[in-house]
């Protein structure tokens, strides 16, 4: 049987009964709902505790308190929400292109009774509005990205000193090399990479920490899906 408060509080020192609850009633949201939306192909309960709720939590140390946080392409609302769980000081803003995954993370605000803002909204395009352009302290993504196209998408968001965190897999250093020239552009510079096997052999997780060291330029992302087809 897994045991979920061993489980946090021996991976990430987090001991705390409320924030049990409240992933337990994100479990049982996320699986309700992923019968009529597919949000997750991971649905096995000790799978999901290590493989989105823990890893998602693995970046908290990385985020200094009362940090007005982004989740870019947040999905079924991983890392975002796992770390608003346990890090309730953030300031959350969660973006993804797909109106039926933010219906169902604005039922999940509700049933967990957390507070964070949902945009509906492509990367490119809210990185252009300047609201919320270089408006963040953090920026965090799980999205299944190269590096290079991933800090396209996310470091325009970021202030300058702020950072970018890009939850990868186990080998990282091929595609930080890849992502120099983009890094440079953008005005993002790797200072970290932490990396972490996941409880219960279910796998690796590497954290890639960027801080953002200068402005990004207007013409950053741009349009027409170009970061995904023609990374820098």
């Amino acid at each position: 049987m897994l045991d979920i408060k061993n489980l946090f509080s021996n991976a990430i020192s987090i001991n705390n009964e409320h924030c049990i609850d409240l992933f337990e009633k994100y479990y049982n949201e996320l699986i309700t709902y992923n019968e009529k939306v597919n949000l997750t192909a991971i649905t096995d309960k000790e799978e999901v505790y290590i493989k989105h709720f823990l890893d998602s939590c693995l970046a908290h140390k990385f985020i200094p308190n009362n940090s007005k946080v982004v989740d870019v392409g947040t999905g079924a609302g991983f890392p975002g929400i796992p770390l608003k769980v346990i890090r309730n000081d953030i300031d959350l803003h969660l973006v993804d292109s797909l109106n039926k995954r933010i219906v169902f993370l604005e039922q999940l605000k509700q049933k967990l009774n957390l507070q964070y803002s949902t945009y509906h909204s492509r990367a490119e395009d809210f990185c252009l509005n300047n609201n919320y352009r270089e408006m963040f302290d953090v920026c965090v993504s799980r999205a299944v990205a190269k590096l290079n196209t991933l800090a396209e998408y996310c470091l325009p968001l970021v202030k300058v000193g702020g950072v970018f965190i890009a939850y990868k897999g186990g080998d990282v250093e091929q595609e930080i090399n890849e992502s120099s020239k983009a890094l440079n552009i953008l005005g993002g510079q790797v200072v970290k990479t932490e990396k972490i096997n996941l409880p219960n052999n279910l796998g690796e997780r590497t954290l890639i920490i960027i801080k953002k060291v200068k402005q990004t330029p207007n013409k950053y992302p741009r349009n027409k899906n170009l970061p995904k087809l023609k990374p820098l």
